[in-house]
């Protein structure tokens, strides 16, 4: 490469090693000058579909989840930036534009071209994998204004956001009748929290408690207007305030913003456990089983298992603690996905996608076609490499703050080998040696290693610079 190295995995699985560094392989492909439309890994990061270049914000956001680990080899902010100077004078950012034409794309569904606001959680996690605090305070304006736009023109009087149910991409989800979508409320209490968070890093008091008191506001209209006690879940409402009863995965949304409580966080979970709802064979549907528009074939968002949605439903997994879970459903994900790719039907050729079956291997259908788009790799690459690193591996890491903790449910042969923090190159793996399990460690600077073997062991000790190994046993 032309700057470094990816950072290499190491598993007892080489299928998944194998689909990792596919991954990285592939996402140069896809990265394109928008006004040549040639390869250019300086440019956007693209999936060109009927010779159309079109940006799409929900995309956008997710797909820095797992450049971030490129050891900048492609630059996770490119696409951020573009809608960030998109913006317009009111500060309205369009959920999708033209690259060739510079233009908004408007739909019939979404007049407004509004998308699910989650540009504040994008751009705390490039903090804490970058530690730019100067950017933050650069786009902090752009993110304000847009936040003061939705709350103009979609906020209404209950407290709650109006908005299209396509702008969460659920373009044929039955979730008919819809005024108020769950999803759509429970990321703008998402991106409120970050934006409070965003306040705190800059230091300005002002805005984190403009924004963490908005947060507050929608975290308490969302308990007392959406949550059903008696099926123990969260629905869209219609414009008069009753629930729609439709079990989607946009519900989930509202862990990622820490919406329920522990008790209705472990009620939903059941539902994500139970085989009958979102605990198919391939976890998680778009739709649950349990509900009449189900379709074994995915048909949309009619029951598809999206990568997209499944790293934001294990991301708010982790919110309450549910590591053990989040890892097991990332690992029974993968396998899917590693079936798309290498499927035993040697005619068929395989790929990643961005659409699989609920309860059987390969992609996703609509209507008898395939509506599973192949080498989709702005939303697979959260499975293979975010997924990969941070919950199947267990890393996670805070340049900031100058930490990296493991959490494991037991202790495996894996790990990473040199992961660029910035200026630091570190390595931490695990082996098996006649002493019993050794983590073996090499960084460039001093870091804080927090081991965490769920239900074991828990320690933090300070990694000097150089090479250096620990005993789990003598912890």
């Amino acid at each position: 490469m032309s700057k470094h190295d990816f950072p290499k995995i190491h598993f007892y699985d080489q299928d998944f090693v194998d689909i990792y560094n596919k991954t990285w392989s592939w996402t140069s492909s896809f990265w394109i000058d928008p006004k040549k439309g040639e390869q250019n890994v300086d440019g956007l990061f693209i999936y060109p579909e009927n010779d159309n270049l079109i940006i799409n914000q929900f995309e956008t956001i997710l797909s820095s989840f797992f450049l971030v680990y490129s050891n900048r080899n492609f630059e996770p902010c490119n696409n951020l930036d573009y809608f960030y100077k998109a913006q317009e004078e009111s500060g309205a950012i369009r959920w999708k534009y033209d690259v060739k034409t510079g233009e908004p794309v408007f739909d019939e569904t979404n007049p407004e071209g509004v998308g699910l606001p989650l540009f504040a959680y994008a751009e705390f996690n490039l903090y804490h994998k970058s530690a730019n605090k100067k950017r933050i305070k650069e786009i902090m304006p752009v993110l304000q204004k847009y936040m003061t736009w939705i709350d103009e023109n979609f906020r209404k009087e209950n407290g709650l956001y109006s908005a299209p149910v396509s702008a969460s991409t659920m373009i044929d989800s039955p979730r008919k009748n819809v005024c108020y979508p769950i999803d759509f409320n429970a990321c703008m209490a998402v991106n409120a929290s970050y934006m409070s968070a965003l306040g705190d890093i800059l230091n300005d008091k002002e805005i984190s408690f403009q924004y963490r008191k908005l947060y507050f506001s929608i975290k308490t209209k969302i308990n007392s207007l959406m949550w059903d006690e008696d099926t123990g879940f969260y629905y869209d409402l219609d414009e008069n305030e009753n629930k729609i009863k439709v079990k989607s995965i946009a519900s989930y949304l509202t862990m990622l913003a820490e919406i329920p409580n522990a008790d209705k966080a472990d009620i939903l979970v059941e539902h994500l456990i139970n085989p009958g709802e979102f605990g198919t064979e391939h976890p998680f549907p778009t739709l649950s089983s349990s509900e009449p528009d189900f379709s074994e074939d995915g048909n949309g968002f009619n029951g598809s298992v999206m990568p997209s949605f499944n790293f934001l439903v294990i991301k708010g997994l982790e919110k309450y603690g549910k590591y053990e879970f989040a890892r097991e459903c990332a690992i029974r994900h993968l396998y899917f996905v590693l079936e798309g790719l290498m499927p035993n039907e040697k005619k068929e050729h395989g790929d990643l996608y961005d659409a699989y079956c609920p309860n059987k291997e390969g992609r996703a259908k609509m209507n008898e076609n395939d509506f599973a788009r192949p080498r989709y790799l702005l939303t697979a690459g959260l499975s293979t490499i975010a997924l990969m690193i941070e919950n199947v591996i267990g890393l996670s890491i805070s340049l900031p703050r100058k930490t990296v903790d493991w959490i494991i449910p037991n202790l495996e042969i894996m790990g990473i080998e040199n992961l660029s923090l910035k200026r630091n190159l570190i390595t931490i793996l695990s082996n098996k040696s006649s002493r019993g399990w050794e983590i073996q460690m090499e960084s460039e600077k001093l870091y804080y290693f927090t081991i965490n073997i769920i239900d074991q062991k828990k320690k933090t000790l300070p990694i000097p610079s150089g090479k250096c190994s620990m005993l789990i046993d003598k912890l």
